[in-house]
């Protein structure tokens, strides 16, 4: 079996501005002390870039995104979705809330994503009336999902994706509270929710593992996606650290793919496997906020993991990064892109990982 290449990311959110410039937008009025139209936040945007189209088509978002995606060719293409896909109006006092119309679906099936992991901090913000409709109509559309479900065995389950005559990649998607999921959104029997994390600790390391181990054979690949942490700081914690080495260790993960981070953090090799800290967003409407500048919040990676098919180990690794301008992915200048991988390297010194600038945006991985 050739090595199978993998597209990962952090946030796609597009709802909000995202959603108002895209062919059938959701009603605008939003919940928030921040701001009260959904359109406000394409006006910021645009008192930074300048004018924004809208009715765009579903391909736009998406950029030079998709000159990367056909340069690649990766097998498999999987996204955190941080965002409801539901026209419901029962929406939870939770300070903001996200959503896209289930008509703009198209803007995912553009970037031909295969799989969303559901398990994050917006996917209930419109109760669970929002939910059902995110999974029937993502399930609609042929994409297929990871972390929610209508009740827990649905959340547990993977996403199934074959790769090839006798490979899968298995994809698991949970969330932590730290990362802004309330415990009740927890599935349960009979209940709806996603598939939550209570703790970090070494028992729920064992436990999640038996279960994936559970479900492997012979020739699969298992990611294994977590919605954890903050949303700014570079810090890696000691019980994320140890969580992903556990389940690594334990033959359950080939990739930890974690998330919720609005920048890139620092990314490891274990034991030849990769784990990915803090992808950063990828897509979102915070182009006009300010606050945070240091951070350079508003560059995007592409992470394109490739592995050996016969034992998931990391044989190479392609970053691309991007800058989000007027909603639109554009590739990065060599400035921008010099600094992430200054801020990759330092942030890597400690894990044992560092990267090398190459035109066009792209890193690559530099083993110690």
């Amino acid at each position: 079996m050739p090595d199978v290449t993998l597209f990962l990311c952090g946030d796609v959110m597009t709802g909000r501005g995202i959603d108002q410039i895209l062919r059938h937008p959701c009603e605008p009025r939003l919940h928030e002390s921040y701001l009260a139209d959904a359109n406000d936040y394409v006006r910021l945007a645009e008192g930074v870039s300048g004018p924004i189209p809208r009715s765009v088509d579903d391909a736009h978002i998406w950029g030079d995104a998709l000159d990367e995606f056909a340069r690649m060719r990766p097998d498999m293409r999987i996204v955190n979705l941080e965002t409801a896909v539901t026209q419901s109006e029962d929406w939870l006092p939770k300070g903001i809330n996200y959503r896209m119309h289930p008509a703009n679906v198209g803007c995912l099936e553009a970037a031909a994503i295969d799989c969303c992991v559901l398990a994050n901090n917006h996917v209930l913000d419109w109760s669970a009336s929002g939910l059902l409709e995110t999974l029937d109509t993502l399930h609609a559309a042929g994409l297929r999902t990871a972390g929610a479900g209508r009740h827990r065995d649905e959340a547990q389950a993977p996403a199934d994706l074959p790769v090839g005559a006798g490979t899968r990649i298995l994809v698991y998607s949970l969330a932590t509270a730290d990362s802004g999921v309330p415990p009740s959104w927890e599935a349960m029997p009979s209940r709806l929710g996603v598939d939550f994390l209570a703790d970090l600790s070494e028992r729920s390391a064992e436990f999640l593992a038996e279960r994936v181990c559970a479900a492997r054979r012979p020739g699969d690949l298992a990611i294994v996606s977590i919605h954890w942490g903050g949303n700014w700081g570079y810090r890696v914690p000691d019980e994320q650290a140890e969580f992903a080495h556990r389940l690594i260790d334990a033959g359950a993960a080939d990739v930890v793919h974690g998330h919720s981070s609005h920048h890139p953090k620092g990314v490891e090799i274990h034991r030849g496997k990769l784990i990915l800290y803090g992808c950063g967003d990828f897509i979102n409407d915070y182009e006009g906020i300010t606050g945070h500048e240091a951070f350079r919040a508003v560059l995007g990676v592409m992470y394109f993991p490739q592995l050996d098919a016969s034992s998931g180990k990391l044989v190479d690794l392609t970053l691309v990064a991007l800058r989000r301008r007027r909603f639109r992915l554009e590739r990065a200048s060599d400035i921008d892109s010099r600094w992430l991988c200054g801020v990759l390297n330092r942030e890597g010194s400690a894990l044992g990982t560092s990267f090398e600038p190459r035109p066009g945006g792209r890193l690559e991985v530099i083993r110690k």
